[in-house]
């Protein structure tokens, strides 16, 4: 199914924007920032939602977040953040969360070894977690982007060794680093949510598609047999309403 998720929604009033999205969407990935934290919106999310034709999935909060912290209270934080984030999504039947493996020490050099074990830590309690609340947690691949982990399949591969969580194929992040290819050969049977937008292979810019050097009738065809959510990451409504137009082709 084409879903949205734009985090432009999470500055306005979850009651205000819910009616919007499913005027020209059918899912809606939430992200669960600023005025949609999950936690502050379930009580009203609980008395709306059956008024709407819409399926929901979480992107789970980043700002403040880091389960590759060096630090290890704020490590244990951001895990119980994410613990809150998946009980808020059990209880209101939401099925799937997406969720940043970390960063890397921006203060001091050299300690992305260390945060790699640190994220491989909390990314084990989530796992945990996952099966605790029923509620399926998948790792997004991230962008060329400084501090980040994740960012290559080879990377991914070791964040996720020895765990049964799922993985965000984020096509757009993949397309920063080169990787889309490698990507789908190693993990398309571990996907369970994809991230669509475009960019020209440098920035992460989130253009509607077309925009960028993308080519998404390859991208789809590799992807086989892929049923899970298709989501819009679009820094706008209109764009991400252009580019569903544009994938609703695409897929013919």
């Amino acid at each position: 199914m084409i879903g949205i998720s734009c985090t432009e929604f999470s500055a306005y009033d979850f009651k205000e924007v819910l009616p919007e999205v499913a005027k020209e969407f059918k899912h809606w990935e939430i992200f669960a920032e600023a005025e949609h934290h999950l936690r502050g919106i379930e009580g009203l999310f609980k008395t709306m939602k059956d008024a709407y034709e819409l399926s929901y999935s979480i992107h789970a909060p980043i700002s403040d977040i880091n389960l590759a912290s060096l630090n290890e209270r704020i490590r244990e934080d951001s895990v119980i953040e994410m613990l809150a984030t998946l009980e808020s999504a059990a209880n209101l039947d939401i099925g799937l969360v997406t969720v940043h493996p970390g960063l890397t020490c921006m203060a001091v050099p050299y300690m992305e070894e260390k945060a790699v074990m640190k994220a491989k830590k909390s990314l084990g309690a989530l796992d945990r977690l996952s099966d605790e609340y029923g509620v399926a947690v998948a790792i997004e691949n991230m962008p060329s982007f400084p501090f980040m982990l994740g960012q290559t399949a080879e990377d991914m591969e070791d964040l996720l060794d020895g765990t049964n969580l799922r993985m965000c194929f984020d096509i757009g992040h993949a397309n920063t680093m080169g990787q889309i290819d490698e990507f789908i050969s190693q993990f398309k049977d571990r996907f369970i949510n994809v991230h669509i937008h475009d960019n020209n292979g440098k920035m992460d810019e989130h253009l509607t598609l077309g925009e960028g050097n993308i080519d998404f009738k390859k991208v789809l065809k590799d992807l086989g047999n892929y049923k899970g959510n298709l989501i819009i990451e679009s820094r706008s409504y209109q764009s991400g309403v252009e580019s569903r137009n544009i994938l609703s082709e695409l897929l013919g």
